[in-house]
């Protein structure tokens, strides 16, 4: 009992006067009953809903949401960045998700919210950022049992993982897009991802994506390089097409794989997936390198 009164401390407040949580603009969202009409401009809200068993509250996606697939036949509202604020307002939700982090994403927030919608903005960034959406859309939605367990779930699965990651630690090069060379900083899921899976980010710029020339990449020298394939990187180049990457080590060892951009680079329940996938990656590098 007393867990759960420290959890509903941390994610939020409900009263007989309504349900109030604090998104990451700073912001007091309150609602007068939990919310039953959600849409959310970023598809990972979408998923983390669905984990927590509440997919029935989805009214709506975005253009290039298709996970949970339930929401296959739900009205498309435009993109992340360019919502139709207008078919938005027709749906009447009574809560809209919207990440943060972009000036651009809140254009819509405050043209939605001086027409009177809540709108809730939350950034994912690593684990504990995850966990406290978890918490608050928890609390938001009536479903904060189903957010505790999934959260407690997740930890314990994290914990396991990284208790075998045993040294050495690989350097990890990730490349969001190619030919313009961009790589995921440490400031990105996808570097708490590689340390959570064992390996080192070889990035140190502080960003969530860096360019980078690929004469860097060399002095770099990752031991295992991962290309996303996605919106961001729809058809990565072979590396027997990049006359430099040839004298990478990794391109030589084999240790060049190509992972699903949905599952490592949009935070949400399918991270610990993608730490699992990086942990079996790693784990089989130091088979190699350590016979």
């Amino acid at each position: 009992m007393l867990n759960l009164f420290l959890f509903q401390a941390a994610a939020g407040a409900t009263s007989l006067d309504g349900i109030s949580v604090t998104d990451d603009e700073g912001r007091r969202i309150r609602l007068d009953a939990p919310a039953t009409r959600i849409i959310a401009l970023y598809g990972a809200f979408n998923e983390i809903l669905a984990d927590m068993g509440r997919e029935d509250l989805l009214i709506a996606r975005t253009a290039g949401d298709d996970q949970p697939p339930s929401i296959a036949g739900k009205p498309s509202i435009g993109t992340h960045l360019r919502p139709n604020a207008e078919l938005i307002l027709g749906l009447e939700p009574d809560l809209v998700l919207q990440l943060g982090g972009r000036g651009e994403a809140m254009e819509p927030v405050r043209f939605l919210e001086k027409r009177g919608l809540k709108v809730a903005v939350f950034d994912l960034e690593n684990f504990d950022q995850l966990f406290s959406v978890m918490e608050r859309l928890g609390t938001l939605t009536a479903s904060t049992d189903q957010a505790v367990e999934r959260i407690r779930f997740m930890r314990s699965e994290l914990a396991r993982i990284e208790a075998q990651n045993l040294p050495p630690r690989p350097k990890v090069f990730f490349e969001a897009r190619y030919p313009t060379l961009l790589a995921a900083g440490q400031g990105s899921m996808v570097s708490e991802i590689i340390f959570k899976a064992g390996g080192k980010n070889c990035v140190s710029a502080p960003d969530k994506l860096v360019r980078l020339g690929e004469e860097e990449l060399l002095r770099l020298a990752p031991d295992i390089y991962l290309m996303q394939a996605g919106p961001m990187n729809p058809s990565p180049v072979p590396m027997a097409d990049r006359s430099l990457f040839r004298t990478l080590a990794c391109v030589n060892s084999g240790q060049v794989h190509v992972v699903d951009q949905k599952v490592f680079s949009r935070p949400g329940p399918r991270s610990l997936e993608a730490v699992r996938q990086l942990s079996t990656i790693i784990s089989n590098w130091k088979k190699e390198v350590r016979p």
